[in-house]
């Protein structure tokens, strides 16, 4: 049940831009509350959008990347995801990421829609692609900034992980939800993957 509500947006007063760093923007929002009129300072991050690609080979492996994590201090097994450059589409950024980061490559891809990451505080989209029959195609070229090891995991081994903590990132988790029963902890080999969730094709 949902109590009744007459909820109004925040009227927005101003915008100052504040620090501009390596990976966003931070810019200042100056914003009134429709409640009771009070004024709050809001600090937004102005980020690029993002994308995250579940990678399935013909051998149903999915394929995943571990590296080291600065926020959290300590190894993190993910999805290839990163951001969308200026002037290229996010399917362009995901096929890229996928091969830059694993030598992986698809073509057979399936859009499964886009989520806000945190609108608490970021303006950005990421989207979640699916690469079906991932087949290993060319050299894997990392940025400077990054030390990567790949890993082809059965849906066995990534509720495994699970269960043993070993992967916790959200989005990564997010985007395998869409493709494969991930909570069923005693999936069966018959239904290890299902049609993919596919939310939003914009």
């Amino acid at each position: 049940m949902t109590e009744k509500s007459d909820q109004k947006p925040w009227k927005l007063l101003r915008s100052e831009p504040g620090p501009e760093l390596p990976v966003f923007k931070v810019r200042y929002d100056w914003l009134e509350n429709p409640r009771n009129a009070s004024v709050l300072k809001a600090v937004v991050l102005d980020f690029p959008d993002w994308v995250s690609v579940a990678a399935i080979t013909a051998d149903n492996r999915i394929v995943t990347v571990r590296q080291y994590r600065f926020g959290v201090a300590h190894f993190t097994t993910e999805l290839p995801a990163g951001l969308v450059h200026q002037g290229e589409t996010h399917r362009e950024a995901a096929e890229r990421e996928l091969w830059e980061e694993t030598g992986y490559s698809s073509s057979d891809w399936v859009y499964l829609g886009w989520v806000e990451p945190n609108p608490a505080y970021q303006n950005n989209r990421l989207h979640q692609w699916l690469a079906r029959d991932a087949r290993k195609t060319h050299a894997r070229q990392l940025d400077e900034g990054e030390d990567v090891v790949v890993e082809t995991l059965l849906p066995q081994d990534i509720h495994r992980y699970l269960r043993e903590g070993l992967l916790r990132h959200s989005l990564a988790l997010l985007s395998l939800a869409r493709v494969m029963p991930l909570w069923d902890a005693a999936g069966t080999q018959d239904a290890l993957f299902r049609e993919p969730l596919i939310l939003d094709q914009e």
